[in-house]
C-alpha cells in the first residue's frame, strides 16, 4: 500500500492551498522526525526497463508541512556510486502543495512501460537502478559533496538519499532494489526523516507516481460508463482499437514548447531528413515534405519536424526515404520525440512526387520560442558564427558557438556586478547560444570510447574565437538544456573533413604581439607544475590514460601535478616554451610548487623551471629571485615566483613576501621584488655587462594569486552577483596589497609599481575596483581590450591582470594577452596525454596551462630603446634579445652594435 500525505483531499484543494498559503522556504537537511521539510518520498529508477510499468524514472517529494514550498532556483543532483566530483544537476522550478508532492521525471532505460503523470519538473538526470546518490538541493548549481555520510546542516542539501553501495548517504545507505525486469521502487516510511536512509527507505513493489495536481496517471478522455447491472451491455471483445489518430507534424509538435499530443498514439508522415542508428540517439528526424526554405518567424509558428526514437527502426531508413510513422508522443528533457517501438510502426511510402524538405535559411533565433518553431527541422546557418567554447569538445564532441563575430562574454568583465548592464550581457549571450555537436552522445573519454577518435578535433585544432563557417545543412534539436546543431549522420575523428558540416578558421599565432618597449614585464599561471610527481610520494592517486597509466595526481598526496618524469617532461617542454617565446624580460610565475612542503629548499621548483629554460636557449639566460629570509608561518603548496633575463634586468635588494597579513590566511601571499635593467645609467661600472642602477630606472614587481571563486561560507558565500564566492576574501586582499605595494615603493625608493598574476576577479569585480580607487590602472581592458585571458563555462574574461601605478603607467608602450591557453581544447594538455586514440598533444606552446600570459612593453628614461628586429634588444654581454617580431639583417646588426655599446659601458664604467 502507498504511503499518503494527505492525497484525499490534495486534487480538489491544492489551487487553494497556493492561494490561501504562503509559500515558505526549507533549511538545509538535518535528522526531521516532525516532518517540518520537504523530503524525497519515492524513487523509482527502473524506469523504461522490460517488465517495468513507466518507461521513465523519477523522483517524487513530498511536503508534510501546512505551507506550499516554492522549489524556484532548486534541483535534484545525482552522483554515482563511487564518484567524488560534481553531481549532474537537474533544475526545479513551481511549488509543492501543502500536503501534496511533485513529481521530478528522469531519464530511461528503453521504451518499456507507460508515460508518467504529467511531471512537475524533466531533467536529463539518469540514475542507476542499483546504487547510487540522489540528492535534493536548494541551489541549480552542483554540490561539492563529501564522501560518507553526510553531516546534518551540510550546505545545500535539503534531503539525499544514498542507495546501494553508494559512498555518500546519510548515516547508513538504503537497500537497493532487485533485478531491473522486477518492477519496485524505494520508498519512505511515512513523511519523517530520521536522517538514516537505511531505516527511512525500504523497496516496494508499488510504484505511484503523483504530481503536485494530485494526477497519478496520464489523463484520458472521458467515456460513458457501463451499467454494470445490465447484462445486455458487455465490451465486446471483437472491437478494434481505436485506431491512432492521423496527424502533421506541425501539429504533433504545436505552438508550445511542448507536444499537445504528449501520452497519446499518433500517425504522421514526413521525410527522413537525419539519420542516427549509431552514437546513441537511436533514431531519426522526419520532416514535412516540401517545408523549410526561407521562413518568416512570425509566420512559422510550429516545426514541421519531430526526432523519431526508435532503436528498432533507424538502421532502416535512409535520408531521403518518405515514411508514414506510428508512435506514441512524448517530452524527453525538452525535446518532442514520436517514440516508435518497432518495425510495425514504420510504413515506407512511395518517393515518387514527394517534395524533398529544404533546409531553412535564417540567422539563428534570438528566442526560445523562435526555436521551438523550428526544432528538428533542417537548417542551413546563415551570418557569422564564433567558437566560444571547446571545454567538452574533448570528451562529447561539442563545441559551443556565438552568433556573430564576437565570443560570449563574462558579464562581470565588462559591467559591474548586479547591474542592468551585466543582466544584458547575460540576456545577449543566452540569444546568441547554440552548441555544434557531432550527432552522437558519445563519451570519448569513457573506456568503452577512447578508441574511437574525439571528433572535431582530430580534423584540425578548434580554438576559442575561431570563425565556424557552415558548408552542409544541420538539424537544430534540444538536447541536455542546450540547443544544438546536429550534422545529418553521427560524425567522428575518423570522418574526412570534407563530409563535416563546418570548419572552423585558425586564429592561433606563434608569437604575442610587439607590445614595444625596452623592458617587458608577464604574467604565467604555469598550471601546478610541480617537478615533485605523484610517485615520489606515498598516499597519491591518479588519473589515467586509456591505458591505465598514471598522467596526473588526482588526490591523496600534496602533489598536484605530473604523475611521474615523463609525464612532468611533456607538462615542462610547453612551459618552457611558451616562456621563451614571450620575450618578457621578467615573468610573475603562479601556481607553482612550494618545495619547501616535500622538505626540500623553498626555490628548488623554481630552480627546476628555469634550468630547463637555460637549457633550450642554450646559454645562462633566465635567474629567479630567491625566497627571503622571512617567509609566512603557513604557506599553501603552491607559491608565487619571480624569474628574469639576467643580461637584461637586474634585482635591487632581495625579494619581499607579505607575511603579516590576515587576509591571505586562505591565498598565495605576495611576491614583491625590485629590479633594475641592466643597461641603466646613469650609474658606476660594476664589471662587464653590469652597472649601478639608476633609482629613475628601477621599478617594482608584485606577484599575485588571490583567492579561488569556487568555495567559500559566511560572508564568503556566492551572493549571486557573478562575482563566486570568497569575493569578500578577494576585496580585502586588494586592500592588504594596496597597503604592501606603499610599503614596498617606501623600501625600493620606486614609485613605479607593477602588480601581476591571478587576481581570481574580473575587470568590473569589487577586487578589481578597490584597486582602481586606489590608482592603479588594469592594463588588460585599458590597452587590449579586445582579448581576454581566461574561458569558463564559454564565457570569456580576464582573471588575470596587470596593475601600474600613475608613474609606472607613463612607462608603458603596450600590452597584448597571447591566447594560447585559454581558447585552446583541454584535450591538448599534457594531463589528457592518451587519454584518446587521436594523440592531441605536441611539444608546443598550445594548451601549456588553462590562463593566458600577459605580456608589458615599457619604457624607462636610462635605458635605450631596443632594435626592433631579429631579437634587437642590445646587452651587457653584446648579444642580441627581443621577441622575435624582427625586421631582418639590418635590424640584426643594429642590434649588434647595441650590445657592443652595452659591453663596453659596463667594462668601462
Amino acid at each position: 500500500m502507498h504511503r499518503t500525505i494527505g492525497r484525499t483531499v490534495l486534487c480538489a484543494t491544492a489551487a487553494a492551498a497556493l492561494v490561501a498559503a504562503p509559500l515558505v522556504t526549507v533549511t538545509t537537511a538535518s535528522a526531521n522526525p516532525a516532518g517540518t521539510g520537504l523530503v524525497i518520498e519515492e524513487a523509482y529508477l527502473k524506469g523504461g526497463s522490460a517488465n517495468q510499468p513507466y518507461m521513465n524514472k523519477f523522483v517524487e517529494l513530498g511536503n508534510p508541512t501546512d505551507s506550499p514550498v516554492s522549489v524556484d532556483g532548486w534541483s535534484v543532483q545525482y552522483r554515482s556510486a563511487t564518484g567524488s566530483g560534481a553531481p549532474s544537476v537537474g533544475k526545479l522550478t513551481g511549488t509543492v502543495p501543502a500536503h501534496g508532492t511533485y513529481l521530478v521525471q528522469m531519464g530511461s532505460n528503453g521504451t518499456n512501460g507507460q508515460a508518467l503523470p504529467e511531471p512537475d519538473a524533466v531533467t536529463g538526470l539518469n540514475p542507476s537502478g542499483s546504487t547510487g546518490t540522489l540528492v535534493l538541493a536548494d541551489q541549480a548549481t552542483a554540490l561539492s559533496l563529501p564522501t560518507g555520510s553526510i553531516a546534518a546542516g551540510t550546505a545545500g542539501v535539503v534531503d539525499l538519499l544514498g542507495y546501494g553501495t553508494s559512498n555518500t548517504f546519510e548515516t547508513a545507505v538504503a537497500t537497493a532494489g532487485t533485478a531491473n525486469s522486477v518492477p519496485d521502487g524505494l520508498t519512505r516510511q511515512g513523511t519523517t526523516d530520521t536522517d538514516s536512509n537505511a531505516d527511512d527507505f525500504t523497496v516496494t513493489d508499488t510504484v505511484t507516481p503523483e504530481n503536485a495536481a494530485g494526477e497519478t496517471a496520464q489523463p484520458t478522455d472521458p467515456t460513458d460508463p457501463t451499467d454494470p447491472t445490465d447484462p445486455t451491455d458487455p465490451t465486446d471483445p471483437g472491437t478494434p482499437a481505436t485506431p491512432a489518430e492521423q496527424v502533421t507534424i506541425a501539429q504533433l509538435q504545436g505552438t508550445s514548447d511542448a507536444s499537445p499530443y504528449v501520452g497519446k498514439t499518433v500517425r504522421t508522415d514526413g521525410v527522413v531528413t537525419a539519420v542516427y542508428a549509431t552514437g546513441g540517439f537511436n533514431g531519426y528526424t522526419v520532416q514535412t515534405a516540401g517545408t523549410g526554405g526561407a521562413l518568416g518567424l512570425a509566420e512559422h509558428t510550429a516545426s514541421d519536424a519531430v526526432f523519431v526514437y526508435s532503436a528498432a527502426t533507424a538502421a532502416s531508413v535512409e535520408v531521403g526515404d518518405a515514411v508514414r510513422l506510428t508512435g506514441t508522443v512524448s517530452e524527453y528533457n525538452g525535446l518532442t520525440e514520436l517514440t516508435v517501438p518497432s518495425a510495425a510502426g514504420l510504413e515506407e511510402l512511395p518517393k515518387d512526387g514527394v517534395a524533398p524538405p529544404v533546409p531553412a535559411t535564417l540567422t539563428f533565433p534570438r528566442t526560445d520560442a523562435q526555436r521551438e518553431s523550428l526544432e528538428s527541422m533542417l537548417v542551413a546557418p546563415q551570418g557569422d558564427y564564433t567558437v566560444a567554447d571547446d571545454y567538452t569538445t574533448n570528451q562529447y564532441g561539442e563545441v559551443v558557438l556565438a552568433t556573430g563575430k564576437q565570443r560570449l562574454l563574462q558579464p562581470t568583465e565588462v559591467a559591474r556586478p548586479g547591474s542592468a548592464e551585466a543582466a544584458a550581457v547575460t540576456a545577449d549571450n543566452a540569444a546568441r547560444t547554440v552548441v555544434l555537436d557531432d550527432g552522437a552522445s558519445t563519451n570519448f573519454l569513457s573506456a568503452a570510447n577512447q578508441s574511437i577518435p574525439v571528433s572535431w578535433l582530430t580534423q584540425g585544432p578548434v580554438t576559442v574565437g575561431a570563425a565556424a563557417t557552415f558548408s552542409k545543412p544541420v538539424v537544430l534539436d534540444y538536447r541536455n538544456d542546450a540547443w544544438k546543431f546536429q550534422p545529418t549522420a553521427p560524425i567522428t575523428g575518423a570522418t574526412p573533413a570534407a563530409d563535416l558540416p563546418a570548419a572552423f578558421s585558425n586564429v592561433r599565432t606563434t608569437a604575442p604581439e610587439n607590445v614595444g618597449g625596452d623592458i617587458r614585464l608577464a604574467g604565467f599561471n604555469v598550471l601546478n607544475y610541480f617537478p615533485t610527481t605523484g610517485d615520489q610520494l606515498t598516499g597519491c592517486t591518479y588519473y589515467t590514460d586509456r591505458d591505465g597509466d598514471p598522467v596526473t595526481v588526482r588526490g591523496g598526496c600534496d602533489a598536484r601535478g605530473a604523475a611521474n618524469a615523463d609525464d612532468l617532461g611533456r607538462q615542462q617542454v610547453k612551459i618552457v616554451k611558451a616562456i621563451n617565446a614571450l620575450g618578457a624580460d621578467v615573468v610573475s610565475l603562479e601556481e607553482i610548487e612550494n618545495s619547501a612542503r616535500f622538505g626540500q629548499d623553498r626555490d628548488a621548483a623554481v630552480a627546476t623551471l628555469v634550468a630547463a629554460l637555460n637549457a633550450a636557449t642554450g646559454k645562462d639566460t633566465w635567474a629567479y629571485a630567491k625566497s627571503p629570509s622571512k617567509l609566512p608561518a603557513s604557506e599553501d603548496v603552491i607559491r608565487l615566483a619571480l624569474i628574469y633575463k639576467k643580461d637584461r634586468v637586474q634585482p635591487v635588494g632581495s625579494s619581499t613576501i607579505l607575511t603579516d597579513s590576515a587576509a591571505f590566511t586562505n591565498a598565495r601571499q605576495p611576491l614583491a621584488q625590485a629590479f633594475a635593467p641592466v643597461g641603466s645609467k646613469p650609474g658606476k661600472g660594476k664589471g662587464k655587462g653590469a652597472q649601478e642602477p639608476s633609482k629613475a630606472d628601477t621599478f617594482l614587481v608584485i606577484a599575485n594569486h588571490f583567492k579561488s571563486k569556487g568555495s567559500g561560507e559566511g560572508v564568503d558565500a556566492d551572493q549571486g552577483d557573478g562575482q563566486g564566492a570568497s569575493n569578500n576574501s578577494r576585496v580585502e586582499q586588494s586592500k592588504a596589497l594596496v597597503a604592501f605595494s606603499t610599503a614596498m615603493q617606501q623600501q625600493a625608493g620606486t614609485d613605479k609599481v607593477f602588480m601581476l598574476g591571478d587576481f581570481n576577479a574580473y575587470s568590473q569585480e569589487d577586487p578589481v575596483t578597490v584597486l582602481d580607487d586606489a590608482g592603479y590602472t588594469d592594463l588588460g581592458p585599458t590597452k587590449d581590450a579586445s582579448e581576454w585571458s581566461y574561458v569558463f563555462s564559454g564565457l570569456s574574461g580576464s582573471l588575470d591582470h596587470v596593475f601600474a601605478s600613475p608613474a609606472a603607467l607613463k612607462t608603458v608602450t603596450g600590452v597584448d594577452i597571447w591566447n594560447i591557453n585559454s581558447v585552446e581544447s583541454v584535450g591538448l594538455e599534457y594531463s589528457r596525454y592518451d587519454y584518446n586514440v587521436t594523440d592531441l598533444y605536441r611539444d608546443d606552446v598550445y594548451r601549456a596551462s588553462d590562463h593566458d600570459p600577459i605580456l608589458v612593453g615599457i619604457d624607462l628614461p636610462g635605458v635605450p630603446a631596443p632594435g626592433e628586429g631579429g631579437n634587437g634588444n642590445g646587452n651587457g654581454n653584446g648579444d642580441g634579445h627581443g621577441n622575435g617580431h624582427g625586421h631582418g639583417a639590418i635590424a640584426d646588426a643594429i642590434a649588434a652594435v647595441a650590445g657592443l655599446i652595452a659591453w663596453l659601458r659596463g667594462l668601462f664604467g
